[in-house]
């Protein structure tokens, strides 16, 4: 179920993508994940904090500041995620997809995702898949999960990680 929050803040996505539109060149063309006001309602605050993105020759990139990075886990999910966000932005703003800059705070890993991460890093990296859009999308809400094409995507068997909490 979709919620409403018409008149409870700042539309930070929209602005952001009005911002590459009218102002590519801006510096403050930023996403915050942190609403002081409401970290103490929260179980936990968000690990992945503030994106900025950056408009050069026709390429839109994003840069994701992540205060906390569970690194078997939570950085893969932010990685896709924000990458995602970033081919999202490009198509509807008539832009290239750019470089994806990842920096983390404090990068950890739990005991219980030692011995899958070994196991990880002995595996043979493949090709990285292709995104594909594949009809033109003229608002951030007008995504639809039949949109996107993934091609070449060749994954290793799944590794088990359980979530910390």
């Amino acid at each position: 179920m979709d919620s409403d929050y018409s008149g409870q803040g700042v539309d930070q996505l929209q602005k952001v993508i009005d911002m590459i539109k009218t102002n590519p060149d801006d510096r403050r063309i930023i996403l915050c994940s942190w609403n002081p006001k409401d970290l103490p309602l929260m179980a936990l605050p968000p690990c992945h904090a503030l994106c900025q993105f950056y408009v050069v020759n026709g390429e839109l990139s994003c840069q994701l500041y992540q205060r906390s990075a569970d690194m078997g886990l939570g950085v893969p999910f932010n990685i896709a995620s924000y990458a995602l966000l970033t081919y999202m932005i490009a198509h509807i703003t008539d832009l290239k997809p750019g470089d994806f800059i990842h920096t983390l705070g404090d990068a950890h890993i739990y005991l219980n995702h030692i011995e899958p991460l070994k196991m990880q890093l002995q595996r043979e990296p493949r090709p990285f898949p292709k995104l594909k859009i594949l009809r033109k999308v003229e608002t951030i809400d007008d995504f639809k999960a039949e949109d996107f094409q993934i091609e070449g995507y060749n994954p290793h068997p799944t590794i088990k990680m359980e979530m910390a909490v």
